[in-house]
């Protein structure tokens, strides 16, 4: 059986293309989509068999935690990840306290979209074969689920520390950078610097350009999408 998903999200391009991201990964259905908190409270009073809200925070008439109280009081017990762009420390430790699953942070690719339904996928597949009373090792198993493999989907011999470094250094830049700027406000080599670039850019968080106005060949500069 399918899981049924209700995706809650006010853009309506944003809206679309996660509907679309989850009819491409098996074992996913798009039952509803909802523009705003009460949208998503009506669906889910009319359709309570949804198992898993897609939930972004910042909606028109609230925000998504608020919307996950009024669920959680009205007895609903599915599931929710939040995708959201609400990069706020106390927005993540409120959502995990309300019983938010996974966390995915706009922008992203399909592919680390597709990660995260599968890591749920097969946390409730496991769940499902359980037996009505287990042992801690099986609820090891089961957290262990939604958890990614060790290094994450990074290609080898490349850290999070120094991705995450890079990545803010982008972000805080105002206009395109090149791999020889940032690795100097990162204090690594360009070379490593500029394998993290391609990275970023080859999952969509990131766009590359070549740059003009020197000698010689063109340099290529990046921008934080």
């Amino acid at each position: 059986m399918s899981v049924r998903v209700l995706v809650v999200e006010d853009e309506a391009l944003a809206a679309e293309a996660h509907a679309a991201y989850v009819g491409r990964v098996d074992g996913f259905e798009v039952v509803g989509v909802a523009r705003s908190a009460g949208d998503a409270a009506r669906f889910l009073a009319a359709d309570p068999s949804v198992d898993l809200v897609l939930l972004d925070m910042h909606l028109p008439d609230g925000h998504g935690l608020g919307l996950l109280q009024r669920l959680r009081a009205a007895g609903h017990l599915c599931d929710v990840i939040a995708v959201t762009s609400a990069r706020d420390t106390d927005v993540v430790r409120h959502a995990v306290a309300q019983g938010v699953v996974l966390y995915l942070l706009k922008p992203f690719s399909y592919p680390t979209f597709r990660s995260k339904l599968e890591q749920y996928a097969a946390y409730r597949a496991r769940l499902a074969a359980a037996p009505d009373e287990i042992v801690q090792h099986e609820v090891d198993r089961m957290f262990d689920s939604l958890r990614p493999a060790a290094g994450g989907s990074l290609p080898k011999g490349m850290s999070t520390e120094t991705l995450r470094e890079v990545t803010s250094a982008l972000r805080d830049a105002t206009a395109g950078t090149s791999a020889t700027e940032l690795a100097g406000l990162v204090g690594a080599s360009r070379v490593t610097v500029r394998r993290y670039l391609e990275h970023l850019a080859d999952t969509g968080l990131a766009v590359r350009q070549p740059r003009y106005g020197g000698s010689g060949r063109p340099e290529v500069e990046y921008r934080w999408v």
